[in-house]
């Protein structure tokens, strides 16, 4: 991976991964995916983040799926099998960052991109976006199973079904009615702001806790344990501290404390 493939950089609490291969639209390559699993270990590991935002460089395409190039040495199934392997366990990995996530996408988000798209908390796009999976149109590929889970998990089992037998795209207002979308927007930078300064102002460890718990919630189903993520938000200091200026009828001040929100993502 050049350096220039991916740039990742922090201002002020965010974290930004930027995909920057316009001339490509973006398609991820096997060092990519690697440069992401990178950032979501230092959104991770570095208190002063507290949302993660992914973009793509260009008007093009947020990611449109993976580089084909990568599969010119491709010529067993266990290739195919391994391949799918290491991207679930890069989108395991973002759906466990302990901070909001969001993608801020204009043009093509499909393929392996729809996949990452799906493995974030918030979705922001512009009117030209479009979302699906073409592969039976392309490459004549499939997904993993755990792929196939994230996008029923966003689009339902009919939809995602539709998608991938007629390998149509969708339009972003179509992205936007079915609720994939937080927002749709002409001024794509002005409404991913806006979300971002939002989650700012919110209280990190709730924010984390629900989506900890929701994550449990899916893998487990009811039996989901999240009795260790209740008591770390009602012990913390910030709980606390906001239940004493509600008191004082005054704004709460957040510390968002994760010294202990970064647990194995394989626990639960």
């Amino acid at each position: 991976m050049t350096s220039s493939e991916v740039e990742i950089t922090v201002e002020g609490h965010v974290l930004t991964v930027l995909f920057n291969r316009p001339d490509q639209r973006n398609a991820m390559t096997w060092g990519m995916y690697e440069a992401l699993e990178q950032a979501c270990e230092r959104a991770n590991s570095d208190d002063a983040v507290r949302v993660m935002l992914l973009r793509g460089a260009g008007s093009r395409a947020f990611v449109a799926g993976t580089d084909i190039s990568q599969f010119a040495d491709f010529s067993t199934g266990q290739h195919g099998v391994d391949y799918e392997r290491r991207v679930t366990e890069v989108l395991d990995r973002l759906q466990a960052v302990s901070v909001p996530t969001l993608a801020s996408i204009d043009g093509y988000c499909v393929g392996g991109g729809l996949g990452i798209a799906c493995a974030v908390d918030l979705r922001i796009a512009t009117p030209r976006a479009k979302f699906g999976v073409p592969i039976a149109r392309t490459l004549g590929n499939c997904l993993s199973a755990a792929t196939l889970d994230l996008l029923v998990r966003h689009f339902g089992h009919s939809r995602t079904t539709a998608l991938l037998l007629t390998a149509q795209l969708m339009s972003a207002d179509e992205a936007h009615s079915a609720g994939f979308l937080a927002a749709l927007a002409d001024d794509l930078d002005k409404a991913t702001e806006t979300i971002i300064e939002r989650i700012l102002t919110q209280a990190p460890l709730s924010m984390w806790a629900s989506k900890e718990a929701l994550r449990r919630l899916h893998r487990n189903g009811r039996e989901a344990d999240v009795t260790d993520i209740v008591s770390r938000v009602y012990g913390s200091a910030d709980f606390q501290n906001a239940v004493t200026a509600f008191m004082e009828k005054r704004a709460p001040s957040w510390t968002g404390d994760r010294s202990r929100t970064t647990g194995d993502i394989d626990s639960s």
